[in-house]
């Protein structure tokens, strides 16, 4: 009872005052993103641990017939997911802001801190988010195609291309992901990076989170299709790309986060 209490304990107090943004502000956090991951070695894990998931995903998805429909909604959705993910790279960020050593062995000093319940009850929203997403379009693959299978990836990317309910699929789907996407961002975007740099609950820091986007709707917008454009690119080359885009789109969400939000 006292750890929920502390995850989502209600309070006005808690609340940080957040602050205007520009798209001046965007272009700062990415080259201070940028120079996290230059003089941090996060690539490494990244490198490590993205190339035998996507291969593992990439796979499945090629032999399980089943499955192919929901190789975009999969690529696409781990944007939802990522911020939790990236809760090392925030950590690292603020490490390195401080003048205090940053490494692998302390980077996820947040999820033994008090506010780690907090940090798994985003993280947890978050996820019933992703699930939502792959859940919705497994549904509209299901209404336009009735279950019809393809016997492989390039035969299912012919099909929906090239035929007029493919198209419909295309434009319902990316519909469907960007409405996901939105709220995802506004309830993440700042929250994990406040959760990691202050003992703050879970509902003060989601409404924060939501306080910035809605007060800075341009640049969050903006925001969003960085991310999003940048994780495409780092997807195209076999999702080797990723190894780059993802510790920096983690260090500079970082760097926004101290751009919107006021020190305490």
């Amino acid at each position: 009872m006292t750890t929920l209490h502390a995850v989502f304990q209600h309070t006005s107090a808690a609340h940080p005052r957040v602050r205007a943004l520009g798209l001046g502000d965007l272009r700062i956090a990415l080259s201070k993103g940028v120079e996290d991951f230059l003089a941090m070695p996060t690539h490494v894990l990244f490198a490590i641990a993205i190339y035998p998931i996507a291969g593992i995903v990439i796979a499945t998805l090629t032999f399980e017939e089943s499955l192919i429909p929901l190789l975009f909604p999969l690529a696409s959705g781990f944007a939802l997911v990522g911020p939790f993910a990236a809760i090392g790279l925030y950590e690292m960020s603020r490490r390195r802001e401080q003048g205090l050593e940053a490494t692998w062995s302390s980077a996820y000093e947040p999820l033994r801190a008090r506010s780690a319940g907090s940090i798994f009850a985003v993280g947890f929203l978050l996820m019933t988010i992703f699930l939502a997403w792959l859940v919705s379009a497994m549904g509209l693959y299901w209404a336009l195609y009735d279950g019809t299978s393809h016997a492989s990836v390039l035969a299912f990317a012919e099909e929906v291309v090239t035929t007029g309910r493919g198209w419909i699929l295309i434009m319902l789907g990316n519909l469907v992901g960007f409405a996901f996407s939105l709220v995802a961002l506004a309830v993440s975007v700042i929250s994990i990076p406040l959760l990691v740099d202050r003992d703050v609950d879970a509902l003060a820091a989601i409404e924060t989170s939501m306080t910035v986007v809605r007060e800075n709707p341009g640049p969050m917008l903006a925001w969003g299709f960085i991310v999003a454009g940048l994780l495409v690119l780092g997807m195209l080359p076999l999702f080797i790309g990723l190894a780059v885009v993802l510790p920096v789109l983690g260090h500079a969400t970082w760097h926004l986060y101290r751009r919107a939000v006021t020190p305490p």
